[in-house]
C-alpha cells in the first residue's frame, strides 16, 4: 500500500539516487500522529488527502478486529489556500524540498529574506492584480497568500491592489506574510531560550 502512494512514487521518480524507508513510511507516521490523539478532524492540503485515507483505513481496520479503540478521522480541506504554489513555478506546489530557496517560504525567514522572495517571485506580463487561477496562476497564488494572511477577502484584495502595480502588491503580500510568521519566531525564540521548561517537556514526554 505504501509503495502505491503517489507522492511516494513522485519523489522515487524525481530523487531515484535517494530511495529510502523514511520517505515510504512517511504515511504511517502521520497516521500515528492522528490517532494517538484520538483526533476528529484533519486540516489536510489535497496532496495529503491519501495519507489520511490510509489513517482511516487503519482505523478501521483495528476496530473492526479488536475493538473500537480509535476515532476515525475527517479531513478538514479548506477551499482557499489548500494548495500553496511555488513562487517560481506556479504550476508546481510550494515544497519545503524545493532546490530553489527562492521558491519558497519558511517560518524561520528573516523579514528581508521574506521580502527578498517576493520581490523575485514570477509574475506575468500583465499589470492586473486579478484571481485567474487559469490565466493568471502567479498573480493567483500571491493573492491566495496575501487573503489567508491578512484575512481580506481576495475580492476586496482585488479592489485594493486595482491599477496598483505588481512590485507594491508583492510588497504588500510580504508585509502580511510576515505579520503572522514575525509572532510565531518570537515565541519559539522564547522557549529555546527558556532550558528549564524545555527539560520540564523532555521529563513529561519521557515519562
Amino acid at each position: 500500500e505504501l509503495n502505491r502512494m503517489t507522492q511516494f512514487k513522485e519523489k522515487s521518480r524525481k530523487h531515484a539516487n535517494n530511495l529510502n524507508m523514511g520517505l515510504m513510511n512517511y504515511p504511517v507516521l502521520m497516521a500515528s500522529d492522528i490517532l494517538l490523539y484520538q483526533t476528529d478532524l484533519v486540516p489536510v492540503g489535497k496532496d495529503q488527502i491519501q495519507h489520511l485515507e490510509l489513517a482511516r483505513d487503519l482505523a478501521e481496520r483495528f476496530n473492526n478486529r479488536y475493538s473500537p479503540t480509535f476515532v476515525v478521522p475527517e479531513g478538514l480541506v479548506y477551499k482557499s489556500g489548500s494548495s500553496i504554489k511555488s513562487l517560481q513555478d506556479p504550476t508546481a506546489k510550494m515544497s519545503k524540498s524545493d532546490p530553489n530557496e527562492n521558491a519558497i517560504i519558511t517560518l524561520f525567514d528573516t523579514p528581508d529574506e521574506i521580502r527578498r522572495k517576493f520581490k523575485r517571485a514570477v509574475t506575468d506580463s500583465e499589470t492586473c492584480v486579478r484571481f485567474d487561477a487559469d490565466a493568471k496562476p502567479a498573480i493567483s497564488n500571491l493573492l491566495t497568500i496575501y487573503s489567508l494572511t491578512s484575512g481580506e477577502s481576495i475580492a476586496d484584495a482585488e479592489k485594493r491592489f486595482e491599477g496598483v502595480g505588481y512590485g507594491v502588491f508583492k510588497e504588500a503580500v510580504a508585509d502580511a506574510v510576515i505579520a503572522v510568521i514575525e509572532p510565531i519566531q518570537q515565541e519559539q525564540k522564547r522557549l529555546i531560550a527558556d532550558k528549564a521548561y524545555l527539560e520540564s517537556v523532555l521529563k513529561q514526554g519521557a515519562e
